[in-house]
């Protein structure tokens, strides 16, 4: 029983890892679907009032979409590798293809969380209804009472009308309901059908075969876990060696005293190796072998970021 469990274990490991960004992004919409149910139960209150409906249903889609795209943003590797290259090397060495491809990368994973956000919103049709309830034309419904206006039909949504015009608010609300769903089944159709093209365009122009793409996937992966662990440990050991020359002794517990004696850290890496392996990169090959990464191109002494002679460039970001 526990080799069976261990061997699930395993798979389960090897699914996420060979498929960690559709994964993540599966997982972003499932949380961003949750905190939207959950935000239309709690927090989602229509004033039912004129000219504030309007403001208020369109922030409810708007302004949690744009807080989630900033917060993607912001998640992004590619957003700060950016601001390194612009930093320390500027732009220069990018074509314009090369640019737009970044840029697009970044707004596309940044856009996950709020384009479902507001596909569920308007599925679910009740900030549209707010929004728009005051905006619905009396001459649209059948013998709709005259002296009624834009005051009634905002209070709509909330169920705070005369008896006679019990009716009319069904339909009214009915009406929202419908345009607001098909907005939202047009929008997620949009992005489905940009999705596969985008993946399509990707693949048609990549000149490296699906199973180097996936082995450069791999290798990238892999060296993110390596470095970030390795600096963990490079940074507790050069930690405590200036704790100990600080106090004169350094309290480690045994793991700790194992990875001291283990790896003898002499020093830092210079400012210049920093910048070298840091920036965005973009897929190279120097005389027919391919650099993986920035960290595969400082390891192999190549120098620069732009095209060489004997190289070409990928119009494909490394994540």
């Amino acid at each position: 029983m526990a080799a069976l469990i261990a061997e699930n274990f395993r798979f389960l490991s090897l699914f996420f890892k060979s498929k960690d960004v559709m994964i993540f992004n599966g997982l972003v919409a499932l949380g961003t679907v949750g905190s939207e149910e959950l935000f239309s139960v709690v927090a989602f209150n229509c004033p039912c009032s004129p000219a504030r409906n309007y403001i208020y249903g369109l922030a409810a889609i708007g302004v949690p979409a744009l807080a989630l795209f900033l917060i993607g943003v912001i998640w992004n590797n590619h957003t700060w590798n950016l601001v390194a290259e612009c930093h320390k090397r500027g732009t220069k060495n990018f074509s314009a293809a090369a640019t737009f491809l970044l840029f697009g990368s970044i707004m596309g994973r940044a856009s996950v969380a709020p384009i479902t956000w507001s596909v569920i919103s308007l599925l679910r049709g009740e900030a549209y209804i707010c929004a728009l309830s005051e905006f619905v034309k009396p001459s649209s419904l059948d013998k709709f009472p005259a002296e009624y206006g834009a005051e009634v039909l905002a209070k709509f949504p909330c169920r705070d009308v005369p008896a006679n015009l019990t009716k009319f608010r069904d339909e009214v609300t009915r009406r929202l309901r419908y345009e607001s769903q098909l907005f939202g089944w047009l929008l997620l159709g949009i992005v489905a059908v940009l999705i596969f093209l985008t993946k399509c365009l990707k693949h048609c122009c990549s000149p490296l075969s699906y199973r180097q793409e996936a082995y450069w996937a791999q290798y990238r992966s892999n060296e993110d876990k390596l470095f970030r662990r390795t600096a963990e440990v490079h940074s507790r050991i050069l930690a405590a060696k200036n704790v100990k020359q600080f106090f004169g002794f350094v309290a480690l517990d045994k793991e700790e005293k194992e990875l001291v004696q283990e790896f003898p850290v002499e020093g830092v890496q210079p400012s210049p190796q920093w910048n070298a392996i840091t920036g965005v990169y973009i897929y190279r090959e120097n005389k027919g072998f391919p650099l993986y990464s920035r960290l595969h191109k400082w390891a192999k002494g190549v120098e620069g970021n732009g095209p060489t002679p004997e190289g070409h460039e990928l119009l494909f970001l490394a994540s």
